[in-house]
């Protein structure tokens, strides 16, 4: 093949490449981000059937005022039911800020120690994770471990696991993605193995004692650890296009809370006062942030905490599609 030839085959590759891409560009969200913003939440809010959601629930905490809802489109597309901001809802990803709240609690108790390998409190694993002995609990926490990430196996979404065992399985035996703490991967697989950590700890589930740490002493009633523990009534639907089903019943997902509990969470975690002291919150400033996303299948979520708005505000947002 001539040189020419193989610069002419080398661009109709990118550019079969370029068109194939088009295809998976999450276009209503490209929509929505450059399209200018109205005047009011409201409005804004209704706008998001047009970008493809099918409903929303909008939560704002400004301090010095009363909290806020805002809702557009449907808690259940099927049957017409509109969006109900006291709504249960799958909060994804957002929920390791509560994981690595409970893991800077243990820590900071004496529990665990932060700069502990996984292989000193998981030796089953060594030699099925790649630098077992170098990766610590903090490593994990700031997702600077290496270990990969279940859900990036192969067709993981085609064919989800049913349980955190299944889930890290998936991994177990593959090469780290890095040495530890020679970079950034966003990795569940460290959650996960962090809930397995709390519960050895603790003697009790990962999410009970979430609740008797930090739920309980602020009062936040509507946040629960699986969709077992709910009334799937009060469950906002989830879908995801091409798919038809309901997905409020699949097996990922984590916590489910409203928008409100998890609104006054993000508030009290940035207010300093899920924590017991000043030295406890320093330790979690040391290894974890102060807001998050999450995005499965059927949800997307959004909980922020603005400085720059008054003295204190909190906007939680959750998007269906």
């Amino acid at each position: 093949m001539t040189k020419k030839a193989s610069k002419l085959m080398i661009r109709v590759l990118l550019l079969l490449g370029t068109i194939f891409s088009f295809h998976f560009v999450p276009w209503p969200g490209v929509k929505a981000w450059i399209i200018p913003l109205p005047n009011t939440v409201q409005e804004q809010v209704d706008k998001v059937t047009d970008y493809g959601f099918d409903g929303i629930i909008v939560y704002v905490d400004k301090k010095g005022d009363k909290p806020a809802f805002y809702t557009s489109g449907y808690k259940n597309r099927e049957n017409k039911i509109p969006a109900d901001p006291h709504s249960l809802f799958k909060i994804a990803s957002v929920s390791k800020l509560y994981t690595a709240v409970a893991i800077t609690k243990l820590a900071s108790d004496g529990h665990l120690c932060l700069d502990s390998s996984l292989a000193a409190y998981f030796p089953e694993l060594v030699g099925r994770i790649e630098y077992a002995e170098k990766i610590t609990v903090r490593l994990m926490v700031q997702l600077r471990s290496g270990i990969p990430n279940y859900t990036d196996t192969k067709n993981y979404w085609l064919h989800p696991k049913q349980n955190d065992k299944e889930r890290l399985d998936l991994v177990l035996d593959l090469p780290a993605n890095f040495k530890p703490n020679s970079g950034y991967g966003y990795s569940n697989t460290n959650y996960i193995l962090l809930s397995k950590l709390i519960e050895n700890v603790t003697e009790e589930s990962n999410f009970q004692y979430i609740k008797e740490s930090i739920l309980d002493p602020l009062y936040l009633r509507n946040t629960y650890g699986c969709v077992q523990d709910v009334n799937l009534n009060d469950v906002m639907s989830g879908y995801y296009v091409g798919y038809e089903n309901d997905l409020k019943t699949a097996a990922s997902g984590g916590i489910f809370a409203t928008a409100e509990d998890l609104g006054k969470f993000i508030r009290v975690l940035n207010e300093g006062l899920v924590f017991k002291d000043i030295n406890e919150q320093e330790v979690y400033t040391s290894i974890y942030k102060y807001e998050h996303t999450g995005l499965i299948p059927g949800y997307q979520t959004i909980a922020k905490f603005h400085k720059d708005i008054c003295s204190s505000n909190s906007i939680y947002e959750h998007c269906e599609f």
